[in-house]
């Protein structure tokens, strides 16, 4: 069969590319063209348009980059009827891929839905263009499945989370081999900076966590830097602290690491499955924080709040976000007793993500449903 799939920023590439691993063993003559990154070219799709060109976060940010966001909607359309596939999927990035969606339902094209749009925590009425643009939806997180269908009669199927599997199926790495790779101590603990895969993020939180750096003489931070960016883009953030930086090797990272700074999103959920305590950061463009604000629900931002229905980590918001509350939130899972709570909720954590088995269970729906 010939399959298109659309995926729009990093953590959509990563699934997208266990995806097409898990259709390719299901269905061997299968054909795949993608909307992606490095990392679903590589596991067998080709490549039509990286995400580096699409991602854009925030509303400001959206409203900037409106001739670019229609132009790639408007190729995108012409590819899919010039390659005529089987099936769609589309995987997270809402605001592109339902527009795609309403259009190509109207062409009769079947619609498939892999990591839903998060329209439990804003923009909830989406589900009328979901019910009418989406044949089958399959979801990752426990909680959206009662969500759509309690609340909202629309059936869809819990596959679990690919994060599980893209971390079992990695190569562990030797800690002493990755320190020295990376020219990292091995008598100093590691604390990880994730300050996120969008140089808007970057900008908004990568200054406030460097600042702390001379506090703790006794640790070594770490930057995991994001695929999406140039490595010189961090160069003028930190030229004037000791910092490394790793790219690449997120997880290679976060397997040796003490604790992370984590801005929200993925990147969260990730580190708790590693077992590593973390402070989630977050900073966004003042008139899209304002906006978010007024229409985000929800009582957390972090996927591992909102999956455990509790505070389980401390989430520091816009101006929440200083260097001093961020030492004491640190300070909290270095040493404190929220350390060991941490990594205990986490284990609690990953059996409700339902194990191993998101990526081929979702290739077996999307191949049955075709």
């Amino acid at each position: 069969m010939k399959y298109y799939i659309i995926a729009g920023e990093a953590s959509g590439d990563l699934h997208g590319s266990n995806l097409i691993k898990a259709l390719l063993k299901n269905d061997p003559q299968a054909q795949i063209r993608c909307w992606g990154g490095d990392m679903m070219e590589m596991a067998g799709g080709t490549l039509v348009k990286h995400y580096k060109e699409m991602a854009f976060m925030g509303f400001v940010e959206v409203l900037n980059n409106l001739s670019t966001i229609k132009k790639n909607i408007a190729f995108c359309k012409e590819d899919i009827s010039n390659y005529s596939p089987d099936v769609i999927v589309f995987i997270d990035f809402s605001g592109f891929n339902l527009r795609i969606a309403k259009w190509a339902k109207k062409q009769q094209y079947k619609t498939n839905y892999y990591i839903s749009p998060q329209i439990w925590a804003s923009r909830e009425g989406r589900i009328k263009s979901i019910k009418r643009d989406i044949d089958k939806m399959y979801v990752i997180l426990p909680f959206e499945k009662a969500f759509y269908e309690n609340k909202h009669q629309y059936k869809v199927d819990f596959v679990g989370h690919p994060l599980i599997d893209a971390i079992a199926q990695r190569k562990i790495p030797d800690p002493q081999e990755f320190l020295s790779e990376n020219k990292l101590n091995d008598d100093k603990p590691i604390i990880a900076l994730l300050p996120g895969s969008r140089k808007q993020e970057v900008q908004m939180v990568l200054g406030v966590m460097l600042k702390l750096i001379a506090d703790y003489e006794k640790f070594q931070f770490v930057i995991a830097a994001a695929p999406s960016l140039d490595a010189t883009f961090y160069q003028e953030y930190v030229e004037n602290y000791p910092v490394k930086i790793v790219r690449n090797k997120t997880y290679d990272l976060l397997s040796c690491a003490h604790a992370a700074l984590v801005t929200s999103g993925t990147a969260t959920l990730e580190t708790a499955l590693f077992k590593v305590p973390q402070v989630v950061c977050y900073k966004g463009n003042w008139i899209s924080y304002q906006i978010a604000k007024r229409i985000i629900t929800l009582k957390y931002i972090s996927l591992v709040n909102l999956i455990m229905d509790r505070e389980v980590v401390k989430e520091l918001i816009q101006n929440e976000l200083t260097v001093k509350n961020l030492k004491n939130e640190l300070d909290k899972i270095l040493f404190g007793k929220e350390r060991e709570q941490q990594i205990e909720a986490y284990v609690e954590l990953e059996k409700r993500l339902g194990g191993e088995g998101a990526s081929n269970k979702a290739a077996a729906f999307i191949i049955e449903n075709a």
